[in-house]
């Protein structure tokens, strides 16, 4: 067995007051290898931009202007996410869910 020892005591990270959380399931289960980079850039922004109801609001220009995504390959990356059970969409509102209990590759 590994053992573990913190290598920069002041530079433990906290949660602070900020929402954002990726379970471990999303290494382990396999869900980070089932998406592209493109969604994966996506979904670590949405979690980011959430709050602590997985909520965000921001706007398709906005999203792909800070992630430097094309148009296309936003709407793609966007759709497979709604696919795989990781986010809901509106048209307005992003929600960021709690993760399924399996992967969903496509």
């Amino acid at each position: 067995m590994i053992r573990k020892k913190v290598l920069a005591h002041d530079r433990i990270r906290s949660t602070g007051k900020g929402f954002s959380f990726i379970p471990h399931r999303f290494l382990i289960d396999g869900f980070l290898q089932s998406l592209s980079w493109q969604e994966i850039a996506l979904y670590l922004f949405l979690v980011l931009a959430s709050d602590r109801n997985g909520l965000s609001f921001y706007g398709d220009r906005t999203i792909c202007a800070t992630l430097g995504l094309k148009e296309g390959d936003y709407i793609f990356a966007r759709s497979s996410l709604i696919h795989k059970d990781l986010v809901m969409y509106d048209g307005t509102l992003f929600q960021v869910l709690s993760l399924p209990k399996s992967t969903h590759k496509a």
